[in-house]
């Protein structure tokens, strides 16, 4: 698999297909962070759309932090200063473990495993995100000292999914297009094994809303059966799961069919933990 590179020098510039303006910030709990994305410096004449660049570079020395464990493909602990702290990789999600896991699960935690293990790593953080998340893991962007951004090579490995938890970060739209690459490319999670996967898991799952999954009619439904549960969980053509809540631009016209595996969710939490993930608009 090709890494996805940033600059390891300072004030380093490549010509590459994806540009990212990451900023210098490495600091744990506050930093001065990196600036927006400047649109007119991604340039489309380049093929390898897997390089990242940073405008200004790290800083010098960058610093390192050792890698303690990986909990699965999106979660590791790193030692900072002596003391071990969880780090949760911004803008990714990977299939979860555990017993039933998902899809790709085991072999997502083992390719986050075999880049992580026995190095370290840079930190960096993101303004538009909080500094750590409910369960106190802090959210960043984890970088190998040789450049390569692990969040970003896992999401265009099929390794993880983009996920947008609250408010959009600096590179969710250069993260989107990884993960078409992945889609496109059949890549991990994306493959027909586990989209074949998520259509069973999906059309076996009841449906919390109404009793026993059904729909009043037993059809397709545009309206939610029950006012407080509004959330339509969808499948689309390629199997994905994919929820839209009311305002949503595609809500509207989105119909519920339970004899798909569609169903109706109270809250994004419960969609998100039954394996749907929000609509990108």
């Amino acid at each position: 698999m090709r890494p996805l590179l940033l600059p390891a020098g300072s004030g380093a510039a490549l010509a590459v297909g994806l540009v990212l303006a990451l900023g210098s910030c490495v600091a744990v709990s506050s930093c001065s962070r990196g600036p927006e994305i400047d649109a007119s410096s991604v340039t489309s004449s380049i093929t390898d759309a897997a390089a990242v660049s940073a405008a200004d570079g790290f800083p010098d020395p960058v610093v390192l932090y050792p890698v303690v464990s990986v909990a699965d493909g999106d979660t590791v602990t790193v030692s900072i200063d002596g003391v071990r702290e969880r780090v949760r990789l911004i803008g990714i999600d990977a299939p979860e473990l555990g017993s039933p896991g998902e899809c790709f699960g085991r072999e997502a935690a083992d390719r986050t495993a075999a880049l992580l293990t026995g190095t370290s790593v840079q930190l960096i953080a993101d303004d538009t995100q909080d500094d750590r998340d409910r369960y106190g893991r802090l959210l960043r962007y984890v970088v190998l000292a040789d450049g390569t951004m692990v969040n970003g090579t896992l999401v265009r490995d099929g390794d993880a999914r983009e996920y947008t938890y609250d408010e959009p970060y600096h590179y969710q739209q250069q993260f989107r297009g990884l993960e078409d690459e992945a889609q496109s490319a059949g890549a991990g999670i994306w493959s027909a094994a586990c989209r074949q996967q998520a259509i069973t898991t999906a059309a076996a799952a009841p449906n919390t809303a109404t009793p026993n999954g059904a729909t009043p009619n037993g059809g397709a439904t545009h309206n939610a059966p029950d006012p407080n549960c509004p959330i339509k969980g969808n499948v689309n053509g390629k199997g994905d799961r994919i929820y839209h809540v009311p305002g949503d631009d595609s809500y509207a016209e989105t119909v519920i069919t339970p004899a798909k595996g569609e169903r109706w969710f109270c809250s994004a939490e419960q969609a998100q933990a039954a394996g749907w993930r929000a609509a990108k608009n």
